[in-house]
């Protein structure tokens, strides 16, 4: 691929670059990404007089040790009939320490100056003001390059060329590279971020797709090249989705073909080191506990990986007829392919009685699998469907000293035969399982989510549900390729340099090379020293530590929050389905969805009379999965039909979240259909417009709750903004806004509070939250 092309002659050089239209959507839209173009200052521009924009990037990364060197090229075309000039403008990583940079354009170096972050504010405060938009707001705390460019003249094209270098930081035992992409939008309009759903179950994506156009077709390419590449285990991102592949010793790390370059790009770079990487990353604001995210990455695999036992158990019964019996003939041969020559396993199908392949296990060698193969042949659907007694089966024969046991179960229907109640057949199971992952599958919707998500809950599995039209082979086929070869398995927090709390998965599960294991959590206090976990590996009891910082204040990985707090809505909206809805957890659910922005049937309603439908798209891979808003789930009877497998299918997804974009996905997948209406659904809650003011239609703990007013832009409301995350995300987009808290409403408003003293400010912050 060509980047920068510093041959190609420049017929003229700029003498300064102007953006104009400083008001209008085409100015926002400029700066999607990358660097962009300010007016001078003390030069206005009339409205409409000019139209520069920045047609293309490029960007390429290149690390070396702990040094990365970013060569970035934009292309600006001028398309008004005058010549433009202004100011180029580039925001910096605000943690990043930078060793220097050289800027181009054309022929000619640039003279520029780097800001600090603190410096930076300044700047960035006064565009806000200047333009009367937000969106800029999520740069102030990056750095800033700035430097004085030259007129482009009306219909050409020019390029700017950007070379700095920076010093990576660690992250325990990683690399952390940051770029901060920008990612502003235009105040009223809806974001042309695209939908940025993870499908787990999706086939690897080709490395040569890269780049993404944003809303207007500007086009952004990404490249990060590790010299080095066999010093480092697989990269990852818990912001944006990434592809790579190895190449002639290099790393070569792109984005995924359907993710923008917006916002903050976090990559880290795990250091190959044996047995498991240890990656640590923590964001603390001022005055709150921190968030803490551990990323267990497995080395490559070995030949000491852990032999398992493997229990397969399929539904036969009458509903899996036709199509659903042929694919899960497919599923169990794929399944077989995939076993190792040290594993054993055993075969078991059900439906109004139980058959075994073998009463005992079988070795997965050439004369096992003949015959395991011609026993799945024969299997034809017939008859009810005696869960109970195949469950019993399953967990009657006793898996092997050093060897990981591992059932998986398949099921299209609801218990008919022998025992039928779903609580008792969860106790039962859970009482005979021992040690054994359960990993179960839900095929269509006649299944009883209680059941199955009891099934898999503290077992270290998953319950996986595959939607009518799917494919259950390629579901099962893709389970098996992930939990191939354990790498760690009983994996427990064992010692950390502050207190850790609310940790998820509750559960740890199993390490398997290629599948990070990455962890969310809070803290209290703050410390530096030993992070480490323990679990076994090859049979034999183990111990990673890595060296930890957990801060008493730290601005970066701003993400990390919404994480931690999907992960936690996921685990509470499966506690209703598995306790019901109880008073003191619909309560729970509905404090930290507005809390931190997210998504909850108890926090998104429309008008009465009208049903909101939210498309999640694939959160766990497949088909889209539709499920109403407009009224919260029933309790724990109501545990089968569509919308009890959508429920337990996003909850699922919201559990293992772990890339930010994929939350901004749940909002943006909304099939809400309220383009060119006063309703939108912003950053998790409702708002309808009155008198242009955008009103939070939540509901509110009390009716009689005071309203703060708070003028937009002013002192007070910047301050607001950088302690409030999830009101700036609001406020960028929305402009005009009310919203709801914990004891107050809160209005950012053309009029209002200019500047508050630090305590009632302080005040005013508690009562939105209304604490931790």
């Amino acid at each position: 691929m060509s980047w920068l092309c510093p041959r190609t002659p420049m017929r003229r050089l700029l003498k300064g670059l102007v953006l104009a239209l400083p008001l209008s959507s085409a100015y926002v839209s400029a700066l999607a990404a990358q660097g962009w173009i300010e007016p001078l200052p003390n030069r206005p521009v009339p409205l409409g007089s000019w139209a520069v924009e920045r047609s293309r990037s490029e960007v390429r990364v290149t690390v070396e040790g702990r040094v990365a060197r970013v060569d970035l090229a934009e292309w600006f075309r001028n398309d008004g009939p005058r010549a433009a000039e202004g100011e180029y403008l580039y925001p910096l990583s605000g943690e990043a320490a930078f060793l220097g940079f050289s800027l181009w354009q054309g022929e000619e170096e640039l003279s520029g100056e780097i800001m600090d972050r603190n410096s930076a504010r300044a700047t960035y405060e006064k565009m806000v003001r200047r333009r009367g938009d937000p969106a800029l707001v999520e740069l102030i705390g990056h750095g800033l390059l700035r430097a004085r460019v030259f007129p482009v003249e009306p219909g050409e094209e020019q390029q700017v060329r950007l070379s700095y270098t920076q010093l990576l930081e660690t992250s325990g035992g990683a690399l952390h590279f940051r770029y901060a992409g920008g990612g502003v939008r235009n105040g009223d309009a809806r974001p042309s971020r695209p939908i940025l759903v993870r499908d787990d179950r999706r086939e690897d994506a080709s490395i040569h797709g890269h780049g993404l156009e944003d809303g207007r077709g500007v086009r952004t390419d990404f490249e990060l090249v590790v010299a080095d590449g066999d010093a480092y285990l697989d990269p990852f991102s818990p912001t944006h989705g990434l592809m790579h592949k190895r190449q002639d010793g290099q790393l070569v790390i792109r984005l995924d073909s359907d993710t923008e370059l917006s916002g903050q790009l976090s990559v880290f770079l795990p250091l190959a080191r044996p047995g498991v990487g240890l990656t640590v990353a923590t964001h603390r604001p001022a005055g709150e506990h921190g968030y803490m995210m551990l990323t267990l990455s497995p080395g490559r695999v070995g030949a000491q990986a852990e032999p398992r036992d493997v229990t397969v158990v399929v539904d036969v019964s009458g509903s899996m007829a036709g199509v659903k019996i042929a694919q899960a003939r497919e599923a169990l041969q794929a399944l077989l392919q995939s076993l190792g020559p040290a594993d054993r396993f055993r075969l078991i199908s059900f439906s109004s009685s139980v058959r075994v392949l073998s009463k005992g296990w079988r070795l997965a060698d050439a004369a096992g699998l003949r015959d395991a193969r011609a026993w799945v042949d024969t299997l034809a659907a017939d008859g009810g469907t005696d869960i109970a007694a195949a469950l019993e089966e399953a967990f009657h024969v006793m898996p092997g000293a050093g060897r990981l046991p591992v059932v998986i179960f398949i099921t299209d229907g609801l218990p008919t035969v022998g025992e039928q109640n779903p609580e008792r057949i969860a106790d039962a199971a859970e009482r005979d399982r021992g040690r054994a992952r359960v990993f179960a599958f839900g095929v269509g919707n006649d299944v009883n989510t209680h059941l199955l998500d009891r099934l898999s809950a503290a077992a270290r599995g998953s319950t996986d549900y595959v939607q009518p039209g799917e494919s259950v082979e390629r579901a099962l086929s893709l389970l098996a390729a992930k939990i191939r070869h354990p790498v760690l398995t009983d994996v427990q927090l064992v010692s950390a340099p502050a207190q850790l709390f609310e940790i998820y998965p509750i559960t740890l599960p199993d390490v398997f090379a290629g599948q990070e294991l990455v962890l969310l959590g809070r803290y209290r206090g703050d410390g530096e020293g030993e992070l480490a976990v323990s679990g076994r590996r090859a049979g034999r009891s183990e111990r990673f530590a890595v060296e930890a910082s957990l801060p008493v204040r730290n601005s970066a990985n701003g993400y990390l929050p919404r994480l931690w707090a999907s992960r936690k809505l996921g685990y509470l909206t499966r506690q209703v389905w598995l306790e019901g809805p109880t008073a003191s957890l619909l309560e729970e659910i509905r404090k930290i969805a507005l809390r931190y922005g997210l998504l909850s049937e108890y926090t998104a309603f429309l008008a009465p009379g009208r049903e909101a439908v939210a498309a999640v798209g694939k959160p766990s891979g497949g088909g889209s999965v539709s499920r109403s808003l407009s009224r919260p789930p029933g309790n724990a009877a109501q545990a089968q039909g569509v919308r009890a497998v959508a429920s337990a299918v996003r909850a699922r997804w919201l559990r293992g979240v772990s890339r930010a974009a994929d939350v901004d996905a749940a909002e943006d997948g909304l099939a809400f259909d309220l383009e060119g209406t006063d309703r939108r659904v912003v950053h998790g809650r409702l708002f309808e417009r009155t008198d242009g003011v955008w009103i939070d239609a939540s509901p509110a703990d009390s009716e009689r709750a005071p309203v703060m007013t708070v003028k937009l832009f002013s002192r007070t409301w910047f301050d607001l903004v950088a302690s409030l995350p999830e009101v700036a995300a609001i406020s960028r987009e929305l402009g005009r806004v009310e919203l709801t808290g914990a004891r107050v409403r809160l209005r950012l408003d053309t009029d209002g509070h200019e500047s508050l003293p630090p305590d009632l400010l302080a005040g005013l912050i508690a009562d939105f939250r209304g604490g931790e």
